[in-house]
């Protein structure tokens, strides 16, 4: 029986854990359509006793991230996050999109963090895994609670969202830009809404994620985009469009990457084209594999955010016209951690 499509999620199997012996599929013969296609979330709970994540990857341009949740309910089919949530002995299927790790010490680990006397003043990824403004964020608040530590030990922070909530923490945001200790780059991969509802469907719609950009500009918060991913063959063709939005509401730089598909990402996004939009299929996978060199995924440092050969370079030149024409070629404010202050107890001193 072919996998029916879930209801607001992009995944529409469960693929086998790579490092479990074990792995139980339901018998879809013995649910009923609705059973088969409502997939409830569950929260559990992060007992992690430290916070901060160092990063390894030479083309990630950050020593430090830290993400409140695991999992992400965003349910973006072709996300790279994907197989992280096998380690924790899930799915990178629908479990990763449904089963969601929360984080609530995060703000008090944090700010242990930023007190000791180890800590050298550095600038923090937020939402360099998953985001950091998924929907449960709007009722457990943990990333509200994150960016008050940064504004009150004015620690330089870095987001990347596809959510339009970031707007809600703008004071905060504004507080910390006070001090060039904030950037935020929204997340837009197409301009239109049925395929960005198909292909993340639960984060914002476009029109949502520029009105954030726009909110963001207004409040005086470094702002940027990333158009991230760009899918050959399905959204590369949006790319002067995006760019000419983003400028239009405010965006101060933009980048790209290209799409990536890690492990077990790499079937679920093609399980999910062939049956979303089939008539475009094997041109989209054509198209990846000629950018990756015959396979559908290269993770090669240096090569897996653009890709290699002829269609890179058209696409590299696309993207670089463009955005030196709406003068998005520029770069934010350099982050300073000139005013970082280290607070004994959490609590600001007479002279601070």
């Amino acid at each position: 029986m072919p996998p029916l499509p879930r209801r607001g999620r992009g995944a529409a199997v469960n693929p086998p854990n790579r490092y479990e012996r074990f792995h139980l599929e339901p018998d879809p013969a013995a649910l009923d359509d609705d059973e088969r296609r409502h997939v409830p979330t569950q929260l559990f709970r992060d007992t992690s006793r430290t916070i901060l994540a160092r990063n390894g990857s030479p083309d990630i341009p950050f020593t430090w991230g830290l993400n409140p949740y695991r999992g992400c309910e965003h349910g973006c089919v072709y996300c790279y996050a994907r197989p992280s949530h096998e380690h924790l002995g899930f799915s990178a299927g629908l479990d990763f999109e449904s089963r969601i790790v929360v984080k609530p010490d995060a703000p008090r680990l944090l700010a242990e963090t930023f007190r000791k006397p180890s800590w050298e003043p550095a600038v923090v990824s937020m939402s360099g895994n998953t985001d950091a403004y998924q929907p449960v964020e709007r009722r457990l608040t943990i990333t509200r609670g994150c960016l008050e530590v940064f504004a009150r030990h004015r620690n330089p922070v870095a987001i990347v969202t596809k959510n339009a909530l970031v707007l809600r923490d703008r004071d905060l945001l504004q507080e910390l830009a006070a001090h060039d200790a904030v950037h935020v780059y929204v997340s837009l991969t197409s301009l239109r809404d049925d395929l960005a509802g198909a292909m993340e469907p639960r984060a914002s719609r476009p029109a949502a994620r520029l009105k954030a950009v726009a909110g963001l500009a207004e409040a005086g918060v470094p702002v940027g985009v990333f158009l991230a991913p760009l899918v050959p063959g399905l959204t590369d063709e949006e790319v002067p469009a995006l760019l000419q939005a983003a400028a239009d509401h405010g965006a101060r730089t933009a980048h790209y990457q290209l799409l990536r598909l890690p492990g077990p990402v790499e079937g679920l996004f093609e399980e999910w084209l062939r049956r979303t939009y089939p008539d475009r299929a094997e041109a989209v996978l054509n198209r990846l594999r000629a950018l990756r060199g015959g396979p559908l995924n290269d993770a090669r440092f240096g090569h897996r955010m653009r890709g290699s050969g002829p269609w890179a370079a058209v696409l590299d030149r696309l993207f670089k016209t463009n955005r030196a024409r709406l003068g998005l070629d520029g770069s934010l404010p350099p982050l300073s951690t000139a005013h970082f202050r280290r607070l004994a107890g959490g609590q600001i001193g007479l002279f601070d």
